[in-house]
Parts: C-alpha cells; sequence; structure tokens
C-alpha cells in the first residue's frame, strides 16, 4: 500500500521538480542510489521495472526506504499494462509512470488515488489523460519534441502539469529551457547517473549532482 496518497506525491515532485530514474539488478545499488538522492535533496523517485524479478528487488527497497529515507515518495516507471501497475501498487508504489498511455491503467490507479503519469506525444492524447484522471502526464521522449512542444501547449491548456523525460540533462542550459517552457517537473535517468559513477560507487557524485540540478531548477522557477 502506498505510503502518500496523490495530493502528497504531487506535491513532493511539485516542490522538488526532479525525479531521478533509475534500475539496478543489485539491491544495494539501489538502496545507495537512492539514499544518494535523497540526500541531495531528491523527494521522489522512479525505480523503472526493466529487468528480471525487478518487482522483487523494488518490494525490499520499498521496506528499507520506509526507514532510511522516511519522506520519499518511491514510485515504479516503465509500466504499460494494469496488472503490471497493480502488482506495483500493492508493493507500495507511490506513483506510477509509463513510457505510453493505457487506458486500462488509469481506473487501478484512481481506485488507490495513486498517480498514475502516462507517457504521451500529442496534446490528444495528453488532453485525454486528463480526462481519466492523470493530473501528471509525460511528454516522452522529450528529446523528440523538445521546449517548444511544452510552451506550445500549455498557451491553450495553461492547467496541463508535464514531466518531460529523455533528452533531459544535469546541465544548466538543458533545464533552464524545460522549465522556461513550463514543466512541471523532469525525469533523469542514465545522464544524471554515468555508468561508471555506479560502476566505481561513487555515491557522492550522485548527491552533489542533485543538489546542483535541484539548485538550477529553483533559479530557473524564479
Amino acid at each position: 500500500m502506498s505510503r502518500f496518497d496523490k495530493v502528497a506525491v504531487l506535491a513532493k515532485i511539485g516542490e522538488t521538480g526532479m525525479v531521478p530514474v533509475f534500475y539496478n539488478g543489485n539491491l544495494e545499488v539501489c538502496k545507495n542510489v537512492v539514499k544518494a538522492c535523497y540526500e541531495g535533496g531528491v523527494r521522489a523517485f522512479e525505480f523503472t521495472n526493466r529487468g528480471d524479478f525487478a518487482h522483487e528487488i523494488f518490494g525490499e527497497l520499498v521496506k528499507w526506504a520506509a526507514k532510511e529515507c522516511p519522506e520519499l515518495a518511491l514510485g515504479i516507471g516503465s509500466v504499460v499494462d494494469a496488472p503490471t501497475a497493480a502488482l506495483y501498487i500493492q508493493l507500495g508504489a507511490n506513483f506510477v509512470v509509463g513510457p505510453l498511455f493505457n487506458e486500462d491503467i488509469a481506473p487501478v490507479c484512481n481506485r488507490r488515488l495513486v498517480p498514475y503519469c502516462p507517457g504521451c506525444g500529442t496534446v490528444s492524447e495528453i488532453g485525454k489523460a486528463q480526462e481519466l484522471g492523470c493530473d501528471l502526464t509525460k511528454l516522452f521522449p522529450g528529446d523528440v519534441y523538445g521546449p517548444n512542444m511544452v510552451k506550445g501547449l500549455k498557451a491553450p491548456m495553461p492547467w496541463s502539469k508535464i514531466m518531460v523525460t529523455g533528452g533531459v540533462a544535469p546541465e544548466k542550459d538543458n533545464l533552464e529551457k524545460w522549465f522556461k517552457a513550463g514543466v512541471f517537473c523532469v525525469g533523469m535517468g542514465s545522464k544524471l547517473f554515468p555508468s561508471d559513477v555506479v560502476k566505481a560507487g561513487d555515491w557522492a557524485y550522485v548527491t552533489n549532482k542533485c543538489k546542483e540540478c535541484l539548485d538550477i531548477i529553483k533559479a530557473a522557477r524564479g
């Protein structure tokens, strides 16, 4: 069962403006990455459903994070169908993210007041997702559409909360472009966690990079 409801989760995501996205088949590596991000100021973290027995790792990570990172909303990403969403919600997912929009997932999440953030690529998809209760929608892949897509969408639909993933880098110029265009938050994966950094176990790098990104985002928001 989720530790935080939809309102609380969206508030955490909105406050920081950044959701790290990560998967590793080693539970200890995942714990270290989550803790490093948490110490860097992150309060919403997306673990992705991308490997064999990923749900087993996630279940253990949720129980560990409840004690070690008490204010963290731990969510699940790369979810493409309703049964998978239900599985992870049962394991304690605080939000569900997908690379695509599957209408069957929305009622499963809504029933438990768990945010569903589907991947959308058109204004119509985003509008339909909002109609089905998706307060936050994901523009994916972000590097295909660019900041102008967000700016153009928000002109007629200013209430839209957009997370952009794909094409987001932990760099001042990149982050400023997205937030000035009007995104609610950004999702960052491999560029926030370079493979050599993870392999070396340089968790201080991750913590410092998260702090740096959050400072850039705060300044970009004005």
